[in-house]
């Protein structure tokens, strides 16, 4: 889209590629939390404690291969000690100078900061109300401790030829995993190396896995980021020879996901929520979750499933928008 090739990027840092008037050093802000600094210097570092927030969407133009600015629509995740991007180019809209870095949260207490007003502000020495913050939707989340979270990237299954038949065999599982973050393992039993070219389909509870096939269409009919909760096995079977967890004795985990989807693979960031045991199978369509026995995780936690909906037509939440 923009003219590079893989290769150009690695070992690049995000802001060599910023084009805007902006002063920079804004952008690390946003990914700045208050326990990874010895000091608060900032409100949305204060904030941040409550915020949890780990997905972002701003606008901004990016330096092409040739030089030339090119306005974008970017979503950032945040996980473990990685930033994902996904990157949507409008080369209809010619490029304007964004003066100030403006970053909505997707997640955490979903509010819009005005990064550039709020460094002003504060060298102003102004109080906390001069900064430019705004609450979007009528009702915050409640605080939701310590999340346990990981972020999985999924390259399309006809992204890539090959020979290997093993590999030829995943791939018409569905889209596979090319990147997963080290916190998987405090999800599901599995490690990351483990997971490396796995379908994630095959990772997915099998009540849910149309479900979330449905959901991957969803994803990758738009550009917006969309949001389903869905269960995952507690014990998948990912290596060959290991002692199978028979689906009746693999509990499950609930998850919220946010997605996000390119034209050669998608980007997942997801929560932990509770994990609970197997549904009772009555017929291979027919199945009930039992309702007892549930282990919530994240005591206090309120699921976005339980605050918006991701349907564009009623939700009020900044991934249902185009800008």
């Amino acid at each position: 889209a923009v003219g590079y090739h893989p290769e150009e990027l690695v070992n690049k840092r995000a802001t060599d590629f910023i084009a805007d008037q902006y002063d920079i050093s804004d952008y690390p802000k946003i990914y700045m939390r208050k326990n990874n600094q010895p000091e608060a210097t900032s409100t949305s570092e204060y904030l941040a404690e409550d915020d949890d927030a780990s997905a972002f969407v701003m606008y901004g133009n990016i330096k092409s291969a040739n030089g030339t600015p090119m306005f974008h629509k970017i979503t950032a995740f945040k996980c473990d000690n990685c930033v994902i991007y996904i990157g949507v180019t409008y080369p209809e809209i010619r490029s304007w100078d964004q003066k100030e870095l403006v970053v909505q949260m997707l997640d955490g207490a979903m509010q819009e900061i005005n990064i550039t007003q709020e460094r002003i502000a504060l060298a102003d020495r102004h109080n906390e109300s001069c900064i430019d913050r705004r609450r979007i939707g009528s009702q915050a989340r409640s605080k939701p401790g310590s999340l346990i979270k990981t972020a999985f990237v999924l390259e399309s299954p006809n992204s890539v030829c090959t020979d290997n038949s093993t590999d030829m065999s995943n791939r018409q599982m569905g889209p596979l995993i090319a990147f997963v973050t080290d916190s998987v393992n405090r999800i599901m039993d599995a490690d990351t190396s483990d997971l490396m070219g796995y379908p994630f389909l095959q990772l997915v509870a099998p009540e849910d896995v149309l479900h979330v096939s449905q959901f991957f269409q969803r994803l990758s009919a738009t550009t917006n980021v969309l949001f389903d909760t869905f269960s995952l096995l507690q014990k998948p079977y990912v290596i060959e020879g290991d002692v199978r967890v028979v689906d009746e004795d693999n509990r499950r985990v609930m998850v919220e996901c946010l997605g996000g989807a390119v034209h050669d693979g998608m980007v997942l960031l997801v929560r932990k929520l509770r994990t609970r045991p197997a549904p009772v199978l009555y017929s291979l369509d027919d199945y009930v979750r039992p309702l007892s026995q549930e282990s919530n995780d994240e005591c206090g936690y309120v699921s976005l499933e339980e605050i918006i909906s991701s349907d564009p037509d009623t939700s009020d939440t900044p991934w249902s928008r185009t800008g």
